[in-house]
């Protein structure tokens, strides 16, 4: 049987720049375009203060995590959960004319009792035998239990 390589660390991605990986790389170049942007629209003291606005978001994008996850994918995950929460709560708001329909009906079904006879110590202590020996032991009555 030929022997196959399984790969391991999926979750490591691969680095380009000394610690910086391809997805940091370009998160880190778009910030810098934005900022290039920036500094040919607005005058110098407006783009200072959008430029650092832009330069401490575009580190936290690219190199915050938070439980072990990018800073983007909690992003992304935090935003899916305000739209759908997955938390079902339950309101106890009592309908009164349903209460009443149903309290008002009348029980179609009784529940039949089952009567189990009881078993003696010895006839317990002989089934018990029978398990723990796996069969081998028959009982008495050969193998019959009442």
């Amino acid at each position: 049987m030929q022997q196959v390589v399984v790969p391991q660390f999926l979750d490591v991605e691969d680095k380009i720049i000394g610690p910086i990986t391809v997805r940091q790389f370009i998160e880190m170049l778009a910030g810098l375009i934005i900022i290039v942007i920036f500094y040919k629209i607005f005058d110098f003291s407006l783009f200072i203060v959008t430029s650092l606005i832009v330069f401490a978001m575009d580190v936290v994008l690219a190199f915050a995590k938070i439980n072990g996850q990018a800073f983007h994918l909690f992003l992304l995950n935090f935003i899916q959960t305000l739209r759908n929460p997955k938390l079902k709560t339950w309101r106890k708001d009592i309908d009164l004319k349903v209460l009443a329909g149903r309290l008002a009906a009348p029980l179609e079904e009784k529940i039949p009792t089952v009567r189990r006879k009881q078993l003696s110590t010895s006839k317990i202590s002989e089934i018990a035998l029978i398990i723990d020996t796996g069969g081998i032991y028959a009982g008495e009555n050969g193998g019959t239990t009442q």
